[in-house]
């Protein structure tokens, strides 16, 4: 699965485009639909908890840290950023790639009923204390609809639907049940399942039986990967941070918790690379020629770099 799915809180959404609420109901991100748009982050139902419930560390992420339950100092009394504008100048990069996939308007609309953490401590804690579960369980669910949409996995579909079911099935019991659930079992099933999708999709690739295209962990930090044929790839799990991919072919490869962070992928084609989330791509370097899977948005600051000539 995602072993490097960054913990760092998602941005809160602009202040343009609200009801007169002051909610925005849109997600984020505005690409081709997911399966489930369940599956895509929507601020303005969500009692800014992943600003609250999860930790960060001062880094080239995060100008400051904090401890999980307590609130970023950006955070203002009606749950938006105070410097949502301008999260990148100011030091909170790790901010604009989070995604939490729809966990945090499910824990805070669903499992809570619409009660908020600032009403009452004890909610506080049981809700900070699910969010990161419910979390894992919408990146199951996004990784299996995926996964039901690809037709090499077709001898597969009976078996993720099921998956598909139970998980979702999961991410509606009691707070309680939540606390208590053992994530790594249900990560182990899922995973499985998914391994065996990504060999069917990537059997299909040209080449793939060749040792070079298992890349799974490895260590590719700052490799020369330009113009590189990495079609059917696994890149399971592996450490692509500043690695330049310029005008690389990834189409079929796996992508699943490949650490992408600063990779520049300037031209390169990602069409057909299965289990990229859209956190991979936010926090990668790209410009207009970059291909991407269908599920996934253009990142604004993309446009942004190019535009400055990065």
């Amino acid at each position: 699965m995602s072993p490097r799915t960054s913990p760092e809180r998602r941005r809160q959404p602009p202040a343009d485009g609200r009801d007169r609420t002051g909610r925005r109901p849109a997600p984020r991100h505005a690409p081709n639909p997911a399966p489930d748009p369940e599956l895509r982050a929507d601020c303005g139902s969500c009692f800014a908890l992943c600003c609250v419930a999860l930790p960060f560390a001062p880094s080239a992420d995060f100008a400051v840290g904090k401890d999980a339950g307590q609130p970023c100092g950006n955070l203002r009394e009606d749950f938006r950023c105070g410097i949502h504008s301008r999260l990148r100048q100011e030091g909170f990069s790790g901010c604009t790639v989070f995604e939490c996939f729809g966990a945090g308007q499910k824990v805070s609309q669903v499992t809570f009923g619409g009660r908020h953490w600032r009403e009452d401590p004890r909610t506080a804690r049981r809700m900070f204390e699910v969010f990161p579960v419910m979390r894992q369980l919408h990146e199951f669910l996004w990784y299996l609809s995926e996964a039901l949409e690809l037709p090499p996995a077709r001898p597969l579909r009976r078996e993720l639907r099921r998956a598909l079911d139970e998980v979702g099935r999961l991410t509606r019991a009691g707070a309680g049940e939540l606390a208590d659930l053992d994530v790594p079992e249900v990560r182990r099933r899922v995973d499985e399942l998914l391994l065996r999708t990504s060999e069917l999709v990537r059997a299909t690739a040209p080449g793939h039986r060749r040792g070079r295209r298992n890349h799974r962990r490895a260590d590719l930090m700052g490799a020369r990967l330009k113009g590189a044929d990495l079609r059917g790839a696994d890149l399971r799990g592996a450490y692509l941070i500043a690695a330049d991919l310029r005008g690389a072919d990834l189409r079929g490869a796996d992508l699943i918790g490949a650490d992408l962070r600063d990779a520049d992928l300037r031209g390169a084609d990602l069409t057909g690379s299965v289990f990229l989330t859209q956190p991979q791509v936010d926090a990668a370097r790209g410009d207009a020629r970059t291909a991407l899977p269908r599920r996934l948005a253009r990142p604004a600051h993309w446009r942004s770099a190019a535009r400055g000539g990065s």
